[in-house]
Protein backbone atom coordinates (compact mmCIF):
# COMPACT_ATOMS: atom_id res chain seq x y z
CA UNK A 1 0.00 0.00 0.00
CA UNK A 2 1.12 3.40 -0.90
CA UNK A 3 0.88 6.02 1.58
CA UNK A 4 1.21 10.22 1.86
CA UNK A 5 3.59 11.71 4.15
CA UNK A 6 4.67 15.15 4.50
CA UNK A 7 3.92 15.97 0.75
CA UNK A 8 5.26 12.67 -0.53
CA UNK A 9 3.84 9.36 -1.98
CA UNK A 10 5.78 6.49 -0.34
CA UNK A 11 5.45 2.84 0.57
CA UNK A 12 3.36 2.16 4.02
CA UNK A 13 6.32 0.59 6.13
CA UNK A 14 8.86 3.52 4.51
CA UNK A 15 6.35 5.78 6.28
CA UNK A 16 7.98 7.09 9.50
CA UNK A 17 7.57 9.98 11.54
CA UNK A 18 9.94 10.83 14.49
CA UNK A 19 9.62 9.61 17.94
CA UNK A 20 9.21 13.48 19.64
CA UNK A 21 6.21 14.15 17.12
CA UNK A 22 3.39 15.13 19.28
CA UNK A 23 0.45 13.73 17.57
CA UNK A 24 2.59 10.29 19.10
CA UNK A 25 3.47 11.41 22.08
CA UNK A 26 0.27 13.42 23.19
CA UNK A 27 -2.29 13.15 20.53
CA UNK A 28 -2.14 16.89 19.72
CA UNK A 29 -3.61 16.55 16.33
CA UNK A 30 -6.75 15.98 14.46
CA UNK A 31 -8.02 13.18 11.63
CA UNK A 32 -10.99 12.58 9.34
CA UNK A 33 -12.20 9.84 7.88
CA UNK A 34 -13.82 9.47 4.98
CA UNK A 35 -15.54 7.07 2.62
CA UNK A 36 -14.04 5.98 -1.34
CA UNK A 37 -16.94 5.63 -3.93
CA UNK A 38 -15.69 4.79 -7.45
CA UNK A 39 -12.59 6.03 -7.35
CA UNK A 40 -13.89 9.57 -5.36
CA UNK A 41 -13.28 10.68 -1.94
CA UNK A 42 -17.25 11.10 -0.52
CA UNK A 43 -18.04 14.93 0.70
CA UNK A 44 -13.96 15.72 0.77
CA UNK A 45 -14.97 19.08 1.00
CA UNK A 46 -16.48 18.83 3.94
CA UNK A 47 -14.39 17.23 5.77
CA UNK A 48 -11.39 19.35 4.71
CA UNK A 49 -13.11 22.72 6.07
CA UNK A 50 -13.83 20.58 9.38
CA UNK A 51 -10.09 19.86 9.43
CA UNK A 52 -8.98 23.40 9.04
CA UNK A 53 -11.56 24.72 11.46
CA UNK A 54 -10.09 22.46 14.14
CA UNK A 55 -6.75 23.33 13.11
CA UNK A 56 -7.24 26.93 13.50
CA UNK A 57 -8.82 26.12 16.60
CA UNK A 58 -5.61 23.95 17.59
CA UNK A 59 -3.23 26.79 16.48
CA UNK A 60 -2.06 24.27 13.44
CA UNK A 61 -0.90 25.70 10.49
CA UNK A 62 -2.22 23.08 7.47
CA UNK A 63 0.98 22.83 5.39
CA UNK A 64 -0.97 23.17 2.10
CA UNK A 65 -4.31 24.51 0.75
CA UNK A 66 -7.29 22.14 0.62
CA UNK A 67 -7.16 22.18 -3.06
CA UNK A 68 -3.63 20.69 -2.59
CA UNK A 69 -4.68 18.32 -0.29
CA UNK A 70 -7.87 17.33 -2.75
CA UNK A 71 -5.33 16.95 -5.37
CA UNK A 72 -3.03 14.67 -3.13
CA UNK A 73 -5.97 12.24 -1.64
CA UNK A 74 -7.15 11.90 -5.94
CA UNK A 75 -3.34 10.81 -6.51
CA UNK A 76 -3.27 8.29 -3.70
CA UNK A 77 -6.32 6.95 -4.69
CA UNK A 78 -5.13 6.21 -8.65
CA UNK A 79 -2.13 5.15 -7.05
CA UNK A 80 -3.30 2.41 -5.10
CA UNK A 81 -5.92 1.16 -7.43
CA UNK A 82 -8.90 1.70 -4.76
CA UNK A 83 -12.04 2.39 -5.63
CA UNK A 84 -13.79 1.82 -3.04
CA UNK A 85 -11.98 2.52 0.21
CA UNK A 86 -11.81 4.48 3.86
CA UNK A 87 -9.43 7.33 3.56
CA UNK A 88 -8.10 8.73 7.04
CA UNK A 89 -6.48 12.38 7.02
CA UNK A 90 -4.11 12.49 10.16
CA UNK A 91 -2.56 15.94 11.04
CA UNK A 92 -0.50 16.58 14.37
CA UNK A 93 1.70 19.37 15.74
CA UNK A 94 5.05 18.09 14.40
CA UNK A 95 8.12 17.26 16.54
CA UNK A 96 8.48 19.11 19.44
CA UNK A 97 10.38 19.30 23.50
CA UNK A 98 9.42 17.26 26.01
CA UNK A 99 6.14 18.70 27.63
CA UNK A 100 2.90 19.96 27.28
CA UNK A 101 3.70 23.75 26.35
CA UNK A 102 3.43 23.40 22.25
CA UNK A 103 6.44 26.17 21.83
CA UNK A 104 8.39 25.67 19.80
CA UNK A 105 6.53 22.83 18.08
CA UNK A 106 6.78 21.65 14.03
CA UNK A 107 6.25 21.65 10.97
CA UNK A 108 3.28 19.89 11.37
CA UNK A 109 2.94 16.20 9.95
CA UNK A 110 -0.09 15.31 7.36
CA UNK A 111 -0.59 11.64 6.59
CA UNK A 112 -3.01 10.28 4.40
CA UNK A 113 -3.67 6.32 4.54
CA UNK A 114 -6.11 4.22 2.64
CA UNK A 115 -8.33 0.70 3.62
CA UNK A 116 -9.98 -2.07 2.06
CA UNK A 117 -13.72 -1.73 3.06
CA UNK A 118 -14.85 -4.31 5.05
CA UNK A 119 -16.32 -7.49 3.73
CA UNK A 120 -20.09 -7.47 4.22
CA UNK A 121 -22.08 -10.23 3.02
CA UNK A 122 -24.78 -8.96 0.80
CA UNK A 123 -27.36 -11.45 1.83
CA UNK A 124 -26.73 -10.43 5.77
CA UNK A 125 -26.96 -6.38 5.74
CA UNK A 126 -24.73 -4.65 7.98
CA UNK A 127 -26.91 -4.05 11.33
CA UNK A 128 -25.09 -3.28 14.83
CA UNK A 129 -25.98 -4.26 18.68
CA UNK A 130 -25.15 -1.32 21.24
CA UNK A 131 -24.33 -1.47 24.34
CA UNK A 132 -24.24 1.72 26.96
CA UNK A 133 -20.75 2.21 27.79
CA UNK A 134 -20.36 3.66 31.76
CA UNK A 135 -17.95 6.18 29.87
CA UNK A 136 -18.87 9.83 29.87
CA UNK A 137 -18.89 12.84 27.56
CA UNK A 138 -18.56 16.18 28.95
CA UNK A 139 -21.64 17.73 28.14
CA UNK A 140 -20.20 21.48 27.17
CA UNK A 141 -16.91 20.01 25.77
CA UNK A 142 -15.75 22.76 23.06
CA UNK A 143 -13.12 20.11 21.63
CA UNK A 144 -16.58 17.85 21.08
CA UNK A 145 -16.57 19.99 17.55
CA UNK A 146 -13.93 18.19 16.14
CA UNK A 147 -11.95 15.41 15.65
CA UNK A 148 -8.75 15.09 17.56
CA UNK A 149 -6.52 12.41 17.79
CA UNK A 150 -6.85 12.10 21.44
CA UNK A 151 -9.88 9.52 21.45
CA UNK A 152 -8.65 6.94 24.71
CA UNK A 153 -12.29 7.64 25.83
CA UNK A 154 -14.09 6.04 22.95
CA UNK A 155 -11.18 3.09 22.93
CA UNK A 156 -12.12 2.34 26.12
CA UNK A 157 -15.88 2.46 25.49
CA UNK A 158 -16.09 0.18 22.34
CA UNK A 159 -13.52 -2.21 23.82
CA UNK A 160 -16.36 -2.28 27.09
CA UNK A 161 -19.04 -2.54 24.88
CA UNK A 162 -17.35 -5.77 22.81
CA UNK A 163 -16.73 -7.51 26.28
CA UNK A 164 -20.45 -7.52 26.70
CA UNK A 165 -21.06 -9.04 23.24
CA UNK A 166 -21.77 -5.43 21.25
CA UNK A 167 -20.79 -3.95 18.26
CA UNK A 168 -20.71 -0.35 19.93
CA UNK A 169 -21.09 2.03 22.34
CA UNK A 170 -23.97 4.29 22.97
CA UNK A 171 -21.67 7.07 25.06
CA UNK A 172 -23.85 9.41 27.38
CA UNK A 173 -22.53 12.91 28.50
CA UNK A 174 -22.44 14.10 31.88
CA UNK A 175 -25.47 15.14 32.27
CA UNK A 176 -26.51 11.81 31.71
CA UNK A 177 -28.16 12.49 28.13
CA UNK A 178 -27.48 10.76 24.93
CA UNK A 179 -24.59 12.06 23.27
CA UNK A 180 -23.47 9.42 20.36
CA UNK A 181 -21.37 6.09 19.78
CA UNK A 182 -17.73 5.58 20.17
CA UNK A 183 -17.48 5.57 16.61
CA UNK A 184 -20.46 7.74 15.38
CA UNK A 185 -23.80 9.89 15.34
CA UNK A 186 -26.89 8.43 16.63
CA UNK A 187 -30.11 8.52 14.67
CA UNK A 188 -33.78 7.40 15.96
CA UNK A 189 -37.12 7.27 14.80
CA UNK A 190 -40.12 8.91 16.99
CA UNK A 191 -43.55 9.29 15.32
CA UNK A 192 -42.23 9.59 11.96
CA UNK A 193 -39.74 11.86 12.66
CA UNK A 194 -36.01 11.34 12.10
CA UNK A 195 -34.46 12.84 15.62
CA UNK A 196 -30.73 13.20 16.56
CA UNK A 197 -28.84 14.97 19.10
CA UNK A 198 -28.07 18.69 18.92
CA UNK A 199 -24.17 19.62 18.66
CA UNK A 200 -23.10 21.47 22.11
CA UNK A 201 -24.15 18.49 24.00
CA UNK A 202 -20.30 16.77 23.67
CA UNK A 203 -21.34 15.60 19.95
CA UNK A 204 -19.56 15.75 17.08
CA UNK A 205 -21.55 17.24 14.36
CA UNK A 206 -20.80 14.70 11.64
CA UNK A 207 -20.15 15.11 8.13
CA UNK A 208 -23.01 11.81 7.63
CA UNK A 209 -25.14 12.89 9.84
CA UNK A 210 -25.21 16.15 7.97
CA UNK A 211 -25.97 14.37 4.82
CA UNK A 212 -28.44 12.27 6.40
CA UNK A 213 -30.53 15.40 7.53
CA UNK A 214 -30.11 16.54 3.59
CA UNK A 215 -31.67 13.08 2.68
CA UNK A 216 -34.46 13.64 4.91
CA UNK A 217 -35.42 16.50 3.73
CA UNK A 218 -34.95 15.52 0.12
CA UNK A 219 -37.70 12.93 1.01
CA UNK A 220 -40.00 15.30 2.99
CA UNK A 221 -39.02 13.17 6.39
CA UNK A 222 -39.19 15.36 9.29
CA UNK A 223 -36.43 15.78 11.60
CA UNK A 224 -35.96 16.80 14.71
CA UNK A 225 -32.71 17.71 17.34
CA UNK A 226 -33.58 16.55 20.61
CA UNK A 227 -32.22 15.43 24.12
CA UNK A 228 -32.72 12.51 25.11
CA UNK A 229 -32.11 10.12 28.08
CA UNK A 230 -31.16 6.38 27.19
CA UNK A 231 -34.39 4.92 28.57
CA UNK A 232 -36.23 6.65 25.89
CA UNK A 233 -34.26 5.25 23.08
CA UNK A 234 -36.60 1.88 24.15
CA UNK A 235 -39.98 3.53 22.83
CA UNK A 236 -37.98 4.66 19.25
CA UNK A 237 -39.72 3.20 16.73
CA UNK A 238 -35.88 2.70 14.96
CA UNK A 239 -32.44 3.44 15.64
CA UNK A 240 -29.40 3.77 13.23
CA UNK A 241 -25.66 5.07 13.67
CA UNK A 242 -24.34 7.33 10.92
CA UNK A 243 -20.39 7.68 10.18
CA UNK A 244 -18.43 8.24 6.89
CA UNK A 245 -16.34 4.83 6.95
CA UNK A 246 -19.11 2.79 7.12
CA UNK A 247 -22.36 4.91 6.23
CA UNK A 248 -25.58 3.75 7.64
CA UNK A 249 -25.49 1.50 10.10
CA UNK A 250 -29.17 0.25 11.43
CA UNK A 251 -29.26 -0.83 15.12
CA UNK A 252 -30.60 -4.30 15.96
CA UNK A 253 -30.48 -4.44 19.66
CA UNK A 254 -29.62 -2.27 22.39
CA UNK A 255 -28.73 -2.97 25.60
CA UNK A 256 -29.88 -6.79 24.81
CA UNK A 257 -33.21 -5.39 23.35
CA UNK A 258 -34.03 -5.93 20.24
CA UNK A 259 -34.80 -2.92 17.92
CA UNK A 260 -37.13 -3.50 15.43
CA UNK A 261 -36.33 -2.67 11.90
CA UNK A 262 -37.72 0.40 10.57
CA UNK A 263 -38.93 1.39 6.78
CA UNK A 264 -37.97 4.92 7.22
CA UNK A 265 -34.30 4.06 7.92
CA UNK A 266 -34.40 1.74 4.86
CA UNK A 267 -35.19 4.57 2.70
CA UNK A 268 -32.26 6.70 4.37
CA UNK A 269 -30.01 4.37 3.46
CA UNK A 270 -31.26 3.66 -0.35
CA UNK A 271 -31.18 7.22 -1.04
CA UNK A 272 -27.77 7.09 0.64
CA UNK A 273 -26.02 4.12 -1.16
CA UNK A 274 -27.62 6.37 -4.42
CA UNK A 275 -25.82 9.67 -3.41
CA UNK A 276 -22.48 7.54 -3.18
CA UNK A 277 -22.35 6.73 -6.47
CA UNK A 278 -23.72 9.65 -7.56
CA UNK A 279 -21.86 12.30 -5.44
Amino acid sequence: MVVFLNGKFVPEAAAVVPLNDRGFLLGDGLFETLRVAGGRPFRLAQHLERLARGAEFLKISLPYTPGEIQKFAGQLVAQNELADAILRLTLTRGPGRRGYSPKPAGPPTLAMTLNPLPLVNSDEPLQWSLATASFRIPAGDVLAAFKTTSKILNVLARAEAEEKGADEALLLNTNGEVAETAGGNLFWVYRDSICTVPTGRGVLPGITRAVVLEICQSLGLETQKRIIKPEQLLNAAGLFVTQSALGIIPVAAFDGRPVAPSPLVDQIVTAYSAMLGRD
